[in-house]
């Protein structure tokens, strides 16, 4: 026999359906990688007329370079004669 006191109510099952859609892939949009390419063509062909029309890269200067590594002997300055301190004497220790 069933409690009447027992008035939980019974689970009913349940359905879940999940649903999985692919997005759509994005063809084409290359604009930002034609235009960091069309960039750098631009600095490579700036420099190029730089370097090979203008007349080459600027010679460097020589590099001979003479250095004298001879200093003139230095002496110490003559300072005053100094006292040599004195040490007191301890005294002696007392006869107990």
């Amino acid at each position: 026999m069933t409690d009447p006191h027992n008035n939980i109510p019974r689970e009913t099952p349940t359905t879940h359906t999940t649903i999985n859609v692919e997005p759509e892939r994005r063809r084409g949009g290359g604009g930002g990688m034609a235009f960091l390419i069309g960039g750098l063509l631009v600095a490579v062909l700036v420099i190029g007329y730089f370097v090979f029309v203008r007349g080459g890269a600027v010679e460097a200067p020589s590099r001979d370079v003479d250095i004298d590594v001879n200093l003139p002997k230095m002496e110490a300055p003559k300072l005053p004669p100094i006292e040599t301190p004195t040490v007191p004497t301890p005294s002696p220790a007392p006869a107990n």
